[in-house]
């Protein structure tokens, strides 16, 4: 059987099945047969639950009446769920290292001025550009008094 957790506090917790619905972790006194703890919980569903047939509840940490109740094996992850863990675990992933760069790649930083000087306009085309919009603009205000 695998180690279940308290998904109130992290404790370890052992119970006789079924478990009954006044359940209490030892450790915290958080209520055990509740929806954080459940197998079914999850906040990217609609009402934060797998199970569709299930009954809204609105407090997940309260202890409740829901038939599907199911306790999770998923290990505890304070302030989140395992899935949000595991997703930050991968991002921390890509940026190993501190967040430098590749070996034999150039920084974010010297990138972006390379893109830059790459797509900057000769001056002569820019100072161009600028009397043609100062014209259009001028124009515009000037149609509009007369």
């Amino acid at each position: 059987m695998p180690q279940l957790q308290c998904h109130h506090c992290g404790a370890p917790v052992s119970f006789n099945e079924p478990l009954a619905r006044d359940a209490e972790c030892a450790a915290c006194g958080g209520d055990l047969r509740c929806c954080i703890n459940c197998r079914h919980y999850d906040t990217s569903y609609n009402n934060s639950c797998r199970e569709p047939d299930a009954d809204p509840v609105v407090d997940k940490q309260r202890r409740n009446f829901c038939e599907f109740f199911m306790y999770s094996t998923a290990p505890f992850v304070k302030g989140g769920s395992a899935r949000e863990a595991d997703a930050r675990a991968k991002l921390a992933g890509l940026f190993k290292g501190g967040g430098a760069a590749p070996a034999g790649s150039t920084g974010a930083k010297e990138k972006l001025e390379e893109l830059l000087r790459e797509s900057k306009m000769p001056d002569d085309r820019a100072d161009e550009a600028r009397k043609r919009l100062d014209q259009l603009f001028k124009r515009g205000e000037g149609e509009k008094k007369g």
